[in-house]
């Protein structure tokens, strides 16, 4: 097998949805070839967060609609890996404050790595400006067409370990926001995929 700087892999669970934002993972793989110099393997990783194998990841993303509620090889996979180094990015595809996905989500991180754990980031944070520079985080169009909470969420929250963001956490559900073929980014006047690309980045160590 060829080695490679990055795979994507996403996490499956026991509970709620995870298998969301079909054409994501491949339109983000796109862009990292395109901007990036990265060796990029373009084939999604589909993983049981229960699997070791989840632990030999660069990168993990989990996402949903539905109730988190983890197993106990779950929770123990997930706290051995964001406390090893590891980074997951999550996604509420409900992109609200007070629904299941985000209630459900945030009390399993209270239960593992205690109850102030999850912050909100300033945006003058390195994820903002490692590679791509934005003044915080993009907004999305589930937000301005106001589905969800009907509010635009003007940060995101993370989970550090050891000065760096272990879990980034979104309710801005960037997951639909990114769910379309790739060959159709010609029509946007911007990529709106870059953010994608430095949320990347800072998880390889940018």
């Amino acid at each position: 097998m060829p080695a490679y700087d990055f795979y994507f892999t996403r996490l499956t669970y026991e509970s709620g949805d995870w298998d969301v934002d079909i054409r994501m993972p491949s339109n983000v793989l796109n862009s990292l070839v395109e901007y990036t110099t990265l060796k990029v393997d373009t084939v999604e990783r589909i993983v049981a967060l229960s699997d070791p194998k989840m632990l030999e990841a660069p990168f993990c993303y989990l996402a949903g609609h539905k109730l988190v509620q983890f197993t106990d090889a779950e929770r123990r996979n997930f706290e051995r890996y964001v406390k090893g180094g590891g980074f997951v990015f999550v996604d509420d595809c409900n992109h609200d404050i007070d629904g299941l996905f985000a209630k459900s989500f945030e009390a399993e991180m209270a239960r593992i790595f205690g109850a102030r754990a999850l912050h909100r980031i300033p945006n003058s944070h390195r994820l903002y400006s490692c590679f791509f520079r934005f003044d915080g985080p993009p907004n999305t169009g589930m937000e301005l067409n106001g589905w969800g909470d009907d509010l635009v969420h003007e940060y995101l929250q993370a989970i550090d370990v050891k000065g760096r963001i272990g879990v980034l956490y979104s309710n801005k559900d960037y997951g639909c926001e990114w769910d379309y073929d790739f060959r159709n980014k010609r029509w946007l006047a911007v990529d709106n995929t870059r953010f994608a690309v430095n949320i990347i980045q800072y998880a390889l160590g940018a």
